[in-house]
């Protein structure tokens, strides 16, 4: 049978690289979804090619809403996380959602449940202090230490994802309205068409660090730099950024696996709300598609805020 008529002929990931037509219904689906995104698309074959990975291990010739549920049970007992375990789940559903679409085949990841992902962050926020003490401890007499200055303070003020920083150049900074802004590419995004507000401080700092650099940058130039020999004055990679976060954070004795640049983020999140921010403005802030999301850090805030165990345990240790 044709794999056009049966995409399911054989399962080895050998012949599903070498199989011209199996790789041409791929690109059907991400033309037919029009992603443009690389990260996006990545992550969705990644995903598809997984469970076939799984159907061709198990020598299963037409898999069945039966075989993606214990898919996903040993995916569990892999210790997989509950994030990628979604991820698989609905990226597979989208795309077999597109072949039941064009009649070629079921979707059987129809109305198979993902993993109930914690409410709890991976990573934890800063303390108000220690992130004081975080932005203090970093010197600024080279180029390197201003341009790390420059990262962590906006990560910390302005809640930026890594990827958000290393993907900004220069002339991201323009003024909206009365104030400047930084035009962010966020996460899944393809273009610059968001924003952030850059408190004065915050651009006064990365304008100290623009002038002290030696490189003849123009404005389509990458906002933050490589300082190494090895890259030099190429755009800083998000593995370098998390590096310069965790450098940080573990000179001043934080070296906890929960803290990462990530914790950057959670703890814009957690301060605004600690210090008046609304649910709303926090939402904004982090560009949160679904408010939800954001009132995970809320409900974090209320919870650490109830007296209740102090309150019995005076009553008990009296």
């Amino acid at each position: 049978m044709n794999i056009i008529n049966n995409p399911f002929n054989s399962y080895n990931l050998e012949t599903m690289s070498s199989n011209i037509e199996w790789e041409q219904l791929i690109k059907n689906w991400i033309s037919y979804s029009d992603l443009q995104n690389p990260e996006t698309i990545k992550t969705y074959l990644t995903s598809i090619r997984q469970f076939f990975s799984y159907v061709g291990q198990n020598n299963i010739s037409s898999p069945t809403r039966e075989n993606v549920i214990s898919w996903r049970e040993q995916l569990i007992q892999e210790s997989k996380s509950s994030s990628t375990i979604n991820t698989y789940l609905i990226s597979c559903r989208k795309f077999f959602d597109y072949l039941e679409g064009q009649k070629i085949y079921p979707n059987i990841f129809k109305n198979v449940k993902g993993k109930k992902i914690s409410k709890l962050h991976k990573k934890d926020n800063l303390t108000s202090s220690q992130a004081s003490e975080l932005i203090s401890s970093i010197e600024r007499d080279t180029l390197q230490g201003k341009r790390n200055y420059a990262i962590i303070s906006l990560m910390i003020s302005c809640g930026l994802r890594d990827i958000e920083v290393s993907r900004a150049n220069v002339d991201d900074m323009r003024p909206v309205g009365d104030r400047m802004g930084l035009f962010i590419q966020g996460k899944g995004h393809s273009e610059k068409d968001d924003f952030v507000v850059l408190p004065s401080r915050i651009e006064y700092i990365i304008r100290e660090y623009l002038s002290n650099r030696e490189d003849e940058y123009d404005y389509d130039s990458p906002l933050f730099i490589s300082t190494s020999n090895r890259s030099l004055n190429k755009r800083l990679s998000t593995r370098s950024i998390s590096k310069v976060v965790k450098t940080s954070l573990s000179n001043i004795g934080l070296n906890s696996n929960r803290l990462t640049a990530h914790s950057l983020r959670h703890t814009a999140a957690t301060l605004n709300l600690l210090n008046g921010g609304t649910l709303e403005q926090t939402q904004n802030l982090l560009r949160h598609e679904n408010i939800s999301t954001t009132m995970i850090y809320s409900h974090h805030i209320e919870t650490a805020s109830n007296d209740s165990t102090e309150r019995i345990a005076d009553l008990i240790f009296k």
